[in-house]
């Protein structure tokens, strides 16, 4: 027996509680120590943030915080989704982890902290559930247990994946799942199965429609099994599937409206075709399951994360050839395991299990579900009776050597691996053969070394991969989110009204998200197709599942009610270059803007022309279809559809260089479209560019897809053009604004052999113009008396018969109007924005929006649960 001393009291452990206790307290312990090892906070100057987690998911998470203890009307909805976006499919893709009520401790800038100890705590539970389903559905106990709980919660999968935090609950729920069918299929008992289903259906549907497909396999499994006859089987089926729909039926509550979600975003990139061909030589994923083979580079593309440990795959080899386990049941395990290999390099397969989607970055997500049935085979048969033959000794060996050798023979094309790390597996591979084989199982020290051994591989693989892994510093995160905090702050002190705050530098495109104001940037898995296609036509950057409003232009900035602005400063001296607000884009247009504020980081801006959140407008914006790819063009086009004024399609005019000059470069007579090459490949090639406006007008440059960071350097008037690097339209540059006679000169340094200048056109706005415009639709505001994220009420008059209230609220289903109390049509405007009919004269217009199918969805997921709830009554009452 194990015993806790506590103040002079003993507390007797059973074998049962050491276990458990021992699963979860490993993996925690062994991460806590590394991760306050590599200093991270709330231990050290660095963080857990890293790729998405930093980019992406901890901005979620301050969103979270903000929406339960600040601001609920915005958990359904919110405009710091990039323009305006449902919220529900956020929610159910990355947030409704019970474990993230720890982040609710955690304000500002500890966010950091929150994170780290949820990273560990959901290490902690996957030991914990691994060790109750081997307790329950094995010989596994004690040390032994505690070994296979920690090479599961530990495998390559999690270590790789940790930085998706909210992917890591599918580790600790799988095994609970699992159970849940091992006792349906061996009582008939069906509670433990539909809660536990339902519950990761609900915490995370992406990774669990992955466990659900891992179900219908074990399901096979356990059936073959237990096999006596087809009735029974038939029977069996039955129960199977009425409670997996059981299961679906209680989550409906998140997945109807999550379906609808996906609709509009993610399900419009699926794949209808593919290819049967291997993505890559099978062979190559035995070096995964040597330690420490993970680098930042498979993070992108990169084989599956398949290490357990070699005690593990030895059991998992040695099952196979296990005797006391049925022949039928082992052909069936082999079947599924071949299955599970194939799934990992074969196209079709590889899309079934992400949902018909290629996934984009840290590919075959699904490898947890091939480790926990390794480790599970594992656990099966390396109990205290095992005694291997020699011929199944032999095989085992003769299969390891193979995978090694091949490795081995290979190793210059596996970057992630070195010789030593192959000589150190092997030689944990030697000490889990020996120990294995040995008949040495009954003595003490034998779960004792099968600990040591185990857990210090695992250790060691866990340690020596993440240290191939860089991190944001706590410095980095923090610094700049209380930077943002304090400029969002005084702005929305001093003005309540609706709009939105645009800003030339960013940390990530959720910034919004962090920081709690409408914005116009976002990175979202379940960011709707349309939005991309609207800031790829405007002249910003976008992407499947981002878009960043970096460049906003006069125009844009008025329709998109973009009142204010935060510009970082340049500092000089010693501190010049170490501004924590990374410069995103060069916006020459503030010279347009009223300065209001500044501090030492930042100034802010008042935009004069940004119009409200709605107004009043020709009904032509009702049939403005895009028939241009020039986004200067584009704007002057829903301008002048708004304004109902032709004239206001001329917006902006082309104009030309005064003066180019080519260094290295073969000489152009047209710039727009040329294709520069470097006359000597070995020296340097640039283009100078050189103009004089002779108005105060706004000038932009469009860039196409080629004319980026990557292929060219830009300095204009001296110093580097700042410009997010990712686009894949053309977009808008400014770079001059009230320079009437001031000399404006550009260069272009080629870092390739050739630049394509794909769309590279100068252009000038017409002020006169635009204020023209600006005044006119200004004149019929929408004045709101009411508005949260989701509810906008406010009146307004038109003066012509046919006006429609135009807003900039994205267009959704679940935005519902009424005109003078009476339901009235909402309608899409450029396949983007919500708009509204009006009559002539005053009215009083509200918009709110509810999720679509919501309703039906809780009353699915409300009527499954009184009918479940009253079965469990009644059966309790007969007895």
């Amino acid at each position: 027996m194990a015993y806790l001393q506590v103040r002079n009291r003993r507390w007797r452990l059973s074998p049962r509680q050491f276990t458990l206790l021992g699963a979860f307290l490993a993996p925690f312990i062994l991460m806590t120590a590394y991760f306050i090892y590599r200093q991270m906070a709330p231990f050290g100057s660095s963080s857990l943030l890293t790729v998405d987690l930093g980019q992406q998911y901890i901005d979620f998470f301050a969103y979270m915080r903000r929406a339960l203890l600040h601001d609920p009307s915005s958990i359904f909805y919110s405009f710091a989704n990039g323009l305006g976006g449902e919220m529900l499919g956020t929610w159910a893709y990355y947030l409704l982890s019970p474990l993230n009520w720890i982040l609710l401790l955690c304000p500002g800038a500890s966010l950091t902290t929150g994170v780290f100890f949820l990273t560990v705590i959901k290490y902690g539970l996957a030991g914990l559930a691994f060790a109750w389903v081997l307790l329950k559905t094995t010989q596994q106990s004690g040390l032994k247990a505690i070994t296979f709980a920690t090479a599961y919660a530990l495998m390559g999968w999690s270590v790789a994946n940790q930085l998706n935090i909210m992917w890591l609950d599918a580790a600790y729920l799988l095994p609970l799942v699992f159970y849940g069918l091992y006792v349906l299929m061996h009582t008939g008992k069906w509670r433990t199965y539909v809660i536990w289903l339902a519950i990761s259906l609900i915490v995370n549907y992406y990774m669990a429609y992955m466990i659900c497909l891992f179900m219908i396999l074990t399901f096979i499994y356990l059936a073959v099994d237990r096999y006596t006859n087809f009735r029974g089987f038939l029977a069996q089926a039955g129960r199977f599937a009425w409670t997996s729909i059981t299961a679906g039926l209680l989550s409906a509550v998140v997945l109807l409206p999550t379906w609808w979600s996906l609709t509009q975003s993610k399900a419009q990139y699926t794949v209808t075709t593919f290819k049967w061909k291997f993505e890559f030589f099978p062979p190559k994923m035995l070096a995964k399951f040597f330690l420490g083979a993970f680098n930042f580079d498979q993070m992108p593309d990169g084989t599956a994360n398949l290490f357990i440990g070699a005690i593990a795959l030895l059991g998992a080899l040695f099952y196979f050839g296990d005797r006391k386990i049925a022949l039928r049941t082992r052909i069936t395990a082999g079947i599924i395991t071949a299955f599970l290999a194939l799934s990992l390099c074969l196209q079709p397969l590889d899309l079934l299990w992400h949902a018909g989607q290629f996934p984009v970055w840290y590919p075959y997500r699904f490898s947890f579900i091939v480790s926990f049935w390794l480790i599970w085979l594992a656990a099966q048969t390396l109990t205290n009776d095992f005694e291997p033959g020699w011929l199944a000794i032999a095989l085992v060996t003769l299969i390891v050597v193979a995978g090694a050798a091949y490795v081995a023979l290979n190793l210059k094309s596996f970057k992630f691996l070195q010789m030593n790390q192959v000589l150190l597996g092997m030689f944990f591979v030697v000490m889990a053969l020996i120990l294995t084989t040995l008949p040495i199982k009954h003595h003490w020290i034998y779960p004792f070394l099968f600990f040591v051994i185990g857990v210090t591989e695992i250790s060691a693989n866990a340690f020596t991969s993440l240290n191939n892994i860089s991190y944001v510093s706590q410095s980095e995160y923090g610094n700049y989110t209380n930077e943002l905090q304090r400029l969002v702050n005084k702005v929305q002190k001093k003005d309540t009204s609706a709009y939105r705050i645009g800003k030339t530098f960013m940390r990530t495109k959720g910034d919004a998200f962090q920081t709690g104001f409408n914005g116009g940037g976002v990175f979202s898995s379940v960011l709707p197709k349309a939005v991309p296609t609207f800031y790829g036509n405007t002249g910003s950057p976008d992407g499947d599942g981002f878009v960043a409003y970096t460049n906003g232009t006069l125009v844009t900035d008025s329709l998109l009610n973009m009142k204010y602005y935060f510009q970082q400063k340049e500092l000089s001296g010693a501190l010049s270059g170490s501004s924590m607000l990374p410069a995103m884009s060069n916006k020459a247009d503030l010279a347009d803007y009223t300065k209001i504020g500044a501090d030492h980081w930042a100034t802010t801006y008042k935009n004069p022309y940004a119009l409200p959140l709605g107004y009043a407008a020709s009904p032509q914006i009702l049939s403005l279809k895009n028939k241009t790819a020039d986004p200067a063009q584009y704007q002057a086009n829903w301008l002048a559809a708004l304004t109902g004024n032709s004239a206001d399609s001329k917006l902006y005019a082309a104009q030309n260089f005064d003066q180019v000059t080519f260094a290295n470069i073969n000489q152009q007579t047209k710039i727009t479209g040329a294709v520069l090459q470097k006359k000597n490949l070995l020296k340097p090639g640039s283009i100078t560019l050189t103009m004089k406006p002779t108005t105060n007008d706004p000038y932009y440059l469009t860039f196409g897809s080629t004319v980026n960071p990557d292929n060219a350097t830009f300095i204009l008037n001296g110093k580097t053009l700042n410009q997010y690097k990712t686009y894949r339209n053309t977009i808008l540059v400014s770079v001059a604004d009230h320079a009437k006679g001031k000399t404006i000169k550009l260069t272009i340094t080629l870092k390739k052999g050739s630049l394509w200048l794909e769309n590279f056109t100068l252009y000038s706005l017409n002020t006169n113009v635009f204020k023209s415009a600006v005044a006119q639709l200004k004149s019929q505001p929408w004045r709101l008396t009411k508005h949260a994220s989701r509810y906008f009420s406010g009146q307004m008059t038109t003066t012509k018969a046919g006006e429609v209230l135009n807003t900039s609220i994205p267009y959704s289903q679940g935005w519902h109007a009424t005109v003078n109390g009476k339901a009235a049509k909402t309608y899409k405007t450029i396949d983007m924005f919500t708009a509204v009919k009006l009559p002539k004269g005053k009215s009083t217009v509200t918009l709110s929006y509810w999720p679509p199918l919501l309703n039906l969805g809780l009353l699915i997921s409300g009527l499954t649960l009184v009918v479940l709830t009253g079965g469990w009554w009644l059966s309790h009452r007969r007895h």
